[in-house]
Formats: structure tokens, sequence, C-alpha cells
């Protein structure tokens, strides 16, 4: 298998899984650290989107999402996940990045799924990877590696990275 799209699943993977409620509703996500300059160094190798479900957290992780880091986001039920996948790719060539309870309908059936490390316990049963780190701690970055090592040339952590070889903020 070679893999042609990561889909990563928003809340609890590139974020704490955490909703941060006050009078006037959720204002509030927690993303972590270098899973954005990771995905940068992937998207240039293959396709990279997210999915959420979260509907009054939309326009939160739009702006991080899409604004800030650039890639395609789009609102899709949890329960609804596979079907949009099958809607758009050969599910052989998806790997998917979940955590939740509901995950597994999807991660039972993509040609490779990770689970973060704090992921839901039935969704780790289907999981061909699971990072040690959590979601909005780093997991996505260890993922990316992960799936450059087993499908791509990997990382070499002796050369010297330059705005060629990434994408994002931190490239300019």
């Amino acid at each position: 298998m070679k893999p042609k799209v990561l889909i990563l699943d928003v809340d609890g993977v590139m974020t704490d899984g955490k909703f941060y409620y006050n009078i006037d509703g959720k204002y509030l996500k927690a993303f972590g650290p270098d899973d954005s300059d990771a995905l940068g160094i992937l998207d240039k190798l293959i396709e990279v989107r997210f999915v959420t479900g979260d509907k009054k957290g939309f326009e939160i992780s739009k702006k991080r999402i899409v604004h800030d880091m650039g890639y395609k986001l789009d609102l899709v039920s949890t329960i609804n996940r596979l079907e949009w996948m099958k809607d758009r790719y050969n599910l052989d060539d998806v790997i998917f990045i979940g955590d939740g309870f509901f995950d597994y309908i999807a991660l039972k059936e993509v040609g490779y799924s990770i689970v973060t490390g704090n992921g839901d316990v039935n969704s780790k049963k289907y999981a061909n990877y699971i990072t040690k780190r959590s979601g909005g701690d780093r997991a996505v970055a260890e993922a990316v590696i992960h799936i450059l090592d087993k499908f791509f040339e990997g990382f070499n952590y002796n050369k010297k990275i330059s705005s060629d070889d990434i994408s994002g903020e931190w490239s300019k």
C-alpha cells in the first residue's frame, strides 16, 4: 500500500479533545505544538485533510486548520465518515487518524489506521498503530514520523531542513 491521503479527525487528535465553554457557549480549543510542522513535511508526499463533527466549534477549527494551516476541513458526523471517505477515495489509499468512540467505524475499513494514545479503547482495537502521545500533545507529529518510516523514505534527522522541504507558516 502506498497511501494517497491522510485524513485526520480534529477534536482529540489535533486538540486535547476538550471543549471549553463560558456563559456564551463554546469559545476555545487547545491545539498542540509541532503537529502542523510535521504535517508540512508529509503534505509534500500525500494529500492531507481534516474532518470534524463539531458543529458548534466548527469556526474555531476552521480558523486553525483552514486559515492558519491551509488544509481542507469538512464537517462530517463521526457516524458518517466511512461513507464520506468512500464517496471521495479508494479506502485502500486512506490513512485515517482518529480517537473517538465512533471512529472505529472508519478505522476498521481504511487502508491504514492510527489512534492517539488517549483514544477510545474500542477504536484502538482497529488501529494499525497507536501513538504514545495524546491528542493535542504531538500525537500527530509522532504519527507523521511513523508514516514517513513505514510508507516513504523515513525522516532524516541528519538532513538540514530548508523551506523547500516543508510547507506551512514556519517554512517562510
